[in-house]
């Protein structure tokens, strides 16, 4: 262990007579050293505020001259929160008198991560009340700086369920009606965790029914993640109960000390950050009324996640009876609107209208099913994740009962909907893609094993996938970010490829052949280049194409995907960034069989990377596979002019054609 290791170690463990004799007497230079980052990313010093150890802290700012500004790396609750400074950590892990230390030593009480969370944000987030009075009471913490989606503490402390918190920086002065980047607000967020009491706060100070940028509102997110008792409440149009506006107005056990500014203020008062023209409100109905229509849809929707969420098919009936009443309330029907075209992947179901109808759902689970997918795909839109979300689950749910048929056609529903609706390498668009990959290397082995009795895939199934698939990479290669490094791209590539190593596996007749290399064409022709630069040949040569996934799909390197990539115009002598041809990952992978493909394809045997190795000099001398390829068979008298031309170092650029310069630079 390093010396600089044992002082991060040190700190850590809050070990100060240890840290005193490892950095006493040291220079400012070997201290600046010795305090900086190690390995990880952390410092000695952020470690030490991360687990509370103020001795250590105050050691290392006073002694041995440690910034209090220094952002690091450091965990919580398993992820990694990158540029932390010490305060954020203290503040996270709650350790008040830690943040009393380091804001008296002159941190800023502001400063943020890489995201933009501050420290205030990271003590709502855990539920810190008293570090959040210490940072806004006494050193004025911005309640407004928002993370990098745009979640501000007050958000935050909705979501995680915080209610005194919620309370605290509603008493500050919080803006109540601020959005995030994707336009929900705390209400959103508060109605999505369920919390009911903070909900009440947050309508006590005229906290606005929005629709965020899905078009949901706070009644609809409660109804998607089955909250029966906000959308109960929201839906029952009576007034604000009285604790809640003697909570907010200071009367209650739980309000604010003296000198705290309350919400609840006289009516044309400024509140919880609403513009005067937004008096607090007396009444529920008021501040945020809900329509019939509104009630009827949130209860419907309750209903659709009670099938799917909580596989309670009986409570979804009693929530759609509510609805179908509430529809018929009074003699003034409130009509569903008629679907464009009845969808295949629902079996043509349509919509219940009648009481009649919907009392006969209960004697068939499974057209309840198609039901809610119908209800959710009507209310929330096709645009909305939660649509395309519990298509694929109710696929999922018919696979595992063995209807593989079902679910594909589930599933390339669900896909159409996610490529016309989301960005072009979505990570939910990802996850189908894999999905169906994993689902046909199943079932074809599942064939295998049990012969003309196995489940059937056909050449149909797989092929609109992998049209889809190529369909998205050219998507991609539309937006104006060039997306070749990203971990998403080369996800996306490997993919394809393991699709096309399962229709390797599948009987195809001449017309078929042709319509699948016309698909690698496209592809192709794309010229998509994956991590580190590597083409579709490159990824069908490399060991690491295997691992896209939790289970198995297709075995790479692949002799079967060279050769039809070959046959459809891969280049052979293509580079990646470090100047690799497929010819020198396929001998880093020890495939002298993929080696002779490529070479008989036209690859140089003598091309050299930028480490001036050819691929013969990077086989594994421990196999055979030198043996069995002899680079002195591959080697024309044009190779040895290009290799002598570039070891004597003789100029030649503008005196030859541009050919035999690209020619020469191969070598």
């Amino acid at each position: 262990m390093d010396l600089r290791t044992a002082v991060y170690n040190a700190a850590r463990d809050g070990k100060l007579q240890l840290l005193q004799k490892l950095l006493s007497g040291r220079s400012r230079e070997e201290l600046d050293e010795l305090t900086g980052e190690v390995a990880g990313g952390g410092t000695p010093l952020l470690i030490a505020a991360r687990y509370g150890h103020l001795d250590v802290v105050e050691y290392l700012v006073d002694r041995c001259g440690a910034s209090v500004e220094a952002g690091g790396s450091v965990h919580f609750d398993g992820e990694t929160i990158e540029g932390a400074p010490p305060l954020w950590a203290a503040s996270a892990a709650g350790h008040l008198d830690v943040v009393r230390s380091l804001l008296r030593r002159g941190a800023s009480v502001n400063r943020t991560t890489r995201t933009n969370s501050t420290p205030l944000r990271a003590a709502c987030f855990d539920g810190h009340l008293e570090v959040v009075r210490y940072l806004v009471g006494e050193h004025q913490a911005d309640l407004e700086v928002a993370n990098r989606h745009g979640h501000t503490c007050l958000m935050i402390s909705c979501y995680k369920g915080h209610r005194e918190i919620a309370r605290y920086l509603l008493e500050q002065g919080a803006q109540v009606n601020r959005r995030s980047a994707k336009g929900n607000t705390a209400l959103h967020d508060c109605a999505e965790s369920g919390s009911l009491e903070i909900l009440q706060l947050l309508l006590g100070c005229n906290a606005r029914m929005e629709r965020d940028g899905y078009g949901m509102t706070p009644l609809l997110a409660a109804s998607v993640t089955g909250h029966t008792n906000i959308v109960e409440y929201l839906i029952q149009e009576q007034p604000a109960g009285e604790e809640v506006r003697r909570g907010l107005s200071g009367e209650g056990p739980s309000a604010s000390g003296p000198g705290g500014r309350g919400c609840a203020q006289p009516q044309g008062a400024l509140c919880c950050g609403s513009s005067p023209e937004e008096p607090l409100s007396d009444s529920y109905e008021s501040c945020c009324p809900t329509s019939r229509e509104a009630a009827v849809e949130a209860l419907e929707l309750l209903g659709a996640t009670y099938v799917d969420k909580k596989r309670d098919l009986l409570g979804a009936l009693k929530h759609w009876r509510r609805a179908m009443e509430l529809r018929h309330q009074g003699g003034a029907y409130l009509p569903k609107p008629e679907p464009p075209q009845l969808v295949l992947a629902y079996d043509y179901s349509r919509e219940v209208n009648t009481t009649e109808e919907l009392e006969a759902l209960i004697t068939d689970p499974d057209e309840m099913r198609m039901q809610a997918l119908l209800i959710r795909e009507r209310i929330l839109g096709p645009s909305h994740p939660d649509t395309s979300y519990y298509i694929r689950y109710r696929g999922a749910v018919y696979a595992d009962s063995g209807n593989f048929e079902r679910c594909i056609r589930l599933w390339k529903y669900a896909l159409d909907m996610q490529q016309s609706n989301l960005e072009p390498l979505s990570p939910m668009t990802a996850s189908s893609f894999l999905s169906f990959a994993e689902l046909f290397s199943y079932v074809l082995q599942d064939r295998a094993a049990k012969g003309s009795l196995g489940t059937q895939i056909g050449f149909a199934d797989l092929m609109g996938v992998l049209c889809k698939g190529v369909r998205e990479v050219e998507r991609a290669l539309q937006l104006p970010k060039e997306p070749g490094d990203s971990a998403q791209f080369t996800k996306a590539l490997a993919i394809i490829l393991h699709l096309l190593y399962l229709l390797e596996k599948v009987e195809c007749t001449p017309d078929q052949e042709h319509l699948k290399h016309q698909t690698v064409y496209r592809l192709l022709k794309c010229a998509p280049r994956g991590k580190n630069g590597f083409t579709p040949l490159h990824m069908a040569v490399d060991k690491d194409t295997t691992n896209v996934g939790r289970y198995p799909v297709g075995r790479f390197p692949s002799l079967q995907v060279v050769k039809v990539l070959l046959d459809c115009g891969a280049d052979p002598d293509s580079r990646d960034f470090d100047n690799n041809t497929p010819l020198h990952i396929a001998a880093q992978n020890n495939c002298p069989g993929i080696m002779n493909a490529l070479i008989e394809a036209g690859a140089h045997m003598d091309a050299t990377n930028a480490f001036k190795k050819t691929a013969y000099e990077l086989l594994d001398e421990k196999l055979l596979a030198k043996s069995t390829i002899q680079p002195f068979n591959y080697v024309t008298l044009q190779c040895l002019a290009a290799r002598a031309l570039d070891k004597n170092k003789i100029p030649y650029k503008g005196f030859i054609p541009e050919e035999l310069e690209a020619f020469i630079e191969l070598h």
